[in-house]
């Protein structure tokens, strides 16, 4: 597709007239309008001929025009030969064929036609350069415009492949664990067992969760970028969600020394909002510390304010360095450094809890520092409308 306008967008001058028309008709129509630079003549719908202002004051001046202009018609002085390009003609293609006339024509104005040869309208070289130098320079921007966009796609590519590469081992290390685990419960199980059976449980529940949270936050990635994530509203109790999210929290953490604590207000916290994307944003946080958290707590803390409701996900993890606080929240985006390499995620997680948090009219903090852990913070409003 072209950068450049047809020309048949660029007349603004449609003054004609007949062949006969007197010099002195025409001569009262170019001192009237100053702005007036030549007019058409036409016959029967068709010109046969042009007369510029310019041309026309050299002619009648130069031969002092007196008898001329009293009695001669237009046509005798007229331009027999203009340049008549189609309306539908390329604003470069026609400014070319423009360029390409004898210095003594070169900036007469051009004659557009209509398909049926019809005339149609005049252009001034003049606005033909100004008009082309625009449609240039909106050319190179939108090259640049290419450019760039051709660069974040590639890094687009790039992250995407790094997903694709990190995710399959996300899926195939749980799906490997669960086997592996079920294999050996089934032999324990066959030789009498029981206590490496109830051992090898809860490691099977931990990779078959893990398992899940990965192929849920594919799943909803997918959804929030068609855009068709909805909301369901409804009442419910954030402490037994929380008790649920610490309980599941345990599991992911499997036998690391690491302490989960509920702390909240006492009694029933009502909200009105979807239960299942707020318990899925501080599960993805709660599981977020469980990763990168081998001793110590996690504690997940609530309070309230006048209108909403804040959830502190702290943990006594590796923390997160300040440059790297950014990419949290950055689909397929992940933290590489020598404490964070061994920690294997898909990148989505944050990136996910950040879509859901304001899809519920929320939003979500962060506060770190490397080697003292994490303090992730969201903040719900009590209700939302349906």
């Amino acid at each position: 597709m072209s950068h450049f306008p047809a020309i048949a967008e660029l007349v603004t001058n449609t003054r004609a007239v007949l062949p006969d028309t007197p010099v002195k008709v025409v001569a009262d129509e170019f001192f009237h309008d100053a702005h007036l630079d030549a007019v058409a003549i036409v016959e029967n719908g068709h010109p046969t001929a042009l007369m510029t202002r310019t041309k026309f004051l050299f002619t009648v001046f130069r031969q002092f025009g007196w008898e001329i202009y009293q009695r001669k018609s237009i046509t005798s002085l007229a331009d027999h030969d203009p340049l008549i390009l189609p309306e539908s003609e390329r604003l470069d293609v026609a400014l070319s064929l423009a360029l390409q006339r004898k210095a003594d024509d070169l900036y007469d104005e051009i004659v557009v036609v209509r398909g049926d040869g019809t005339f149609a309208g005049l252009i001034a070289v003049r606005q033909m350069v100004v008009q082309q130098t625009h449609a240039l320079a909106n050319v190179i921007v939108q090259k640049e415009l290419a450019h760039e966009r051709a660069r974040e796609l590639e890094e687009i590519g790039r992250i995407k492949s790094q997903f694709l590469a990190n995710v399959t081992h996300e899926l195939r290390s749980p799906v490997n664990a669960i086997i592996e685990l079920g294999e050996l419960m089934r032999i324990s199980a066959e030789q009498g067992f029981v206590e490496q059976v109830r051992d090898r449980l809860t490691l099977l529940l931990s990779s078959a969760t893990n398992l899940r949270s990965v192929i849920t936050n594919m799943l909803d990635l997918s959804k929030i970028e068609a855009g068709r994530m909805r909301v369901f509203v409804e009442p419910f109790d954030l402490v037994p969600l929380l008790r649920e999210v610490a309980d599941t929290t345990r599991v992911l953490l499997g036998g690391k020394p690491v302490e989960v604590i509920v702390s909240t207000e006492a009694g029933a916290i009502p909200m009105t909002s979807d239960p299942v994307k707020v318990r899925q944003v501080i599960l993805n946080l709660a599981a977020n510390a469980a990763k990168f958290t081998d001793a110590g707590r996690i504690v997940l803390q609530q309070t309230s304010g006048t209108s909403t409701i804040s959830i502190d996900v702290h943990d006594t993890g590796i923390g997160i360095r300040a440059e790297d606080v950014q990419k949290l929240f950055i689909a397929f985006s992940q933290i590489e450094d020598a404490q964070t390499k061994h920690h294997e995620g898909s990148g989505l997680g944050l990136a996910i809890t950040r879509e859901l948090t304001q899809m519920l009219g929320g939003r979500v903090s962060v506060e770190s520092e490397p080697g003292r852990g994490s303090t992730f913070t969201v903040h719900f409003p009590k209700e939302i409308s349906s």
